[in-house]
Parts: structure tokens; C-alpha cells; sequence
């Protein structure tokens, strides 16, 4: 069972963008995130796009989000 629930992408980038992410650059609603020292994430999902655990788990393992995070 995972460890991450379902969660809105207005959620999970506010989480990315409190634990140190930036938008770099956005168009439309692919997002370019940057941090100090990682390499840049794309983030393209609507604001209310219901995200499901397996893909909260490939986004935590390029951006070290954390489930307490959210």
C-alpha cells in the first residue's frame, strides 16, 4: 500500500513551492520548477487535477516531496 494519498495539483504545488521549489517559467499550465543545485521539473497539471499516489510518488522522487508535506 503506498504511503501517499490522492491529492489536487493546487495542493501539491503549493507543498513543491513551500519546501524551496520556484516557478521558473510557466505557459499555460506546464510550470518549469527550479531549485538551487536539482535539476528543473516540469509540473503540467490543471490547478484542480486530482492526482493520483502512483504519480505523487514519481513527483516526490525528482522533487524530495515528503506526504507530511502536503
Amino acid at each position: 500500500m503506498s504511503e501517499w494519498r490522492s491529492a489536487k495539483a493546487e495542493r501539491v504545488l503549493s507543498a513543491l513551492l513551500r519546501i524551496g521549489w520556484s516557478v521558473k517559467r510557466q505557459s499555460g499550465s506546464h510550470r518549469v520548477l527550479s531549485r538551487r543545485s536539482w535539476s528543473d521539473v516540469v509540473f503540467a497539471f490543471h490547478e484542480k487535477e486530482e492526482l493520483g499516489p502512483r504519480m505523487l510518488s514519481r513527483i516526490a522522487k525528482v522533487t524530495a516531496l515528503k506526504p507530511e508535506d502536503l
